[in-house]
């Protein structure tokens, strides 16, 4: 997967994953959604990897969702162009949470600056 908002580490046994959008105090999109899951599926399955650390570039974690979309910032099905049943709909936070949760790495969150809404949900339970 070719990372745009993320950053991938592997040194030592330990999986880096960064947020990557400084600029935007790391602000969450869907983006960045599908690349925090993907990484956490990656490093779960490589056995080079003994732990894993989430950290945001910059001076903030996660200042939470991107709100530059304005009132459909959080209309998934206007996003993708398709219908979402409600009874099986996880919010983005939620399924990062849920990679985190599958992930059977120990995965500790190196949090600095600021961590709003999702930036708290997306941590380790």
């Amino acid at each position: 997967m070719d990372l745009k908002q993320t950053e991938y580490e592997l040194k030592d046994g330990i999986a880096l994953i960064r947020l990557n959008r400084p600029d935007q105090l790391n602000a969450f999109t869907p983006v960045m959604r599908e690349e925090l899951i993907h990484l956490f599926r990656e490093a779960d399955q490589d056995d080079r990897v003994r732990a894993v650390v989430v950290t945001g570039a910059g001076r903030a974690f996660c200042a939470g969702a991107d709100l530059s979309g304005g009132g459909s910032t959080f209309d998934r099905a206007q996003r993708e162009g398709r219908e979402i049943r409600l009874s099986s709909h996880r919010d983005g936070g939620g399924q990062v949470s849920l990679a985190v949760f599958k992930c059977r790495k120990p995965v500790l969150a190196a949090i600095h600056g600021p961590a709003v809404v999702i930036g708290m949900t997306m941590t380790p339970p």
